[in-house]
């Protein structure tokens, strides 16, 4: 059997990959799209995210959109008609984002999502334990044990502001005629301002957000 064969890898992400039913290599990283068991070895993710997870997904991509719209409102305000223009552009450009986003990632092709299990904490800050089984030597073993929750957002908000650059200022060029040269662009201009730190936000507090739930569950390193 698979698990007879292997032996255990320190840490807690550290795994063996598998080939044709054998244990193949040191311990190391698991390939993107698969984590470790508890056997060490790593295994495809292959379920379906949580309610729990949609709802995050939901609320993180939500972001860019009421933002978006908070800015155009406040920069349109009562100087312009074209602020409902502006209201369904941005609504558009996020809804494609999704959707493209949702189609590249895997299975590639198709609006299903494959996800592993969150099961702690520290499954969304993998380069925090990475294990030093001489004390001397660190084995590097940071992946995506919450595939695909981390990096599905940060292509998300990419493609959000790929498709703001190529269709926004087009539009305000054409109907946002009753403000001035300076005003019609503060929009985009507080986009490109709040998409990195939406970004800094996923990178850095992705896991508070999602699995604050679970803070007790987060483990001593290895």
């Amino acid at each position: 059997a698979v698990v007879a064969m292997s032996s255990t890898c320190p840490g807690l992400y550290c795994g063996r990959t598998t080939i044709n039913d054998s244990v193949e290599g040191e311990c190391g990283v698991c390939p993107r799209g698969q984590r470790t068991n508890f056997e060490k070895i790593c295994e495809e993710c292959s379920r379906s995210p949580e309610l729990y997870d949609w709802l995050y997904l939901g609320f993180m991509a939500m972001l860019p959109l009421v933002l978006h719209w908070f800015f155009i409102e406040w920069y349109s305000g009562k100087k312009s008609s074209s602020a409902l223009f502006q209201h369904i552009t941005a609504l558009f450009e996020c809804t494609a984002a999704a959707i493209v986003t949702l189609l590249l990632n895997d299975p590639v092709g198709s609006l299903y999502i494959r996800s592993c299990e969150v099961k702690m904490l520290s499954d969304w800050y993998t380069m925090l334990y990475n294990p030093s089984p001489d004390y001397v030597t660190t084995l590097h073993c940071t992946q995506e044990a919450v595939f695909p929750l981390y990096t599905i957002v940060l292509i998300y908000y990419a493609f959000c502001l790929v498709f703001m650059m190529l269709l926004r200022p087009l539009l305000v060029k054409k109907i946002a005629c009753g403000l001035g040269k300076t005003d019609r662009f503060k929009s985009i201009y507080a986009a490109l301002y709040f998409f990195p730190i939406l970004t800094v936000l996923q990178a850095v507090g992705g896991g508070l957000l999602c699995e604050c739930r679970t803070l007790e569950s987060v483990p001593k390193k290895i």
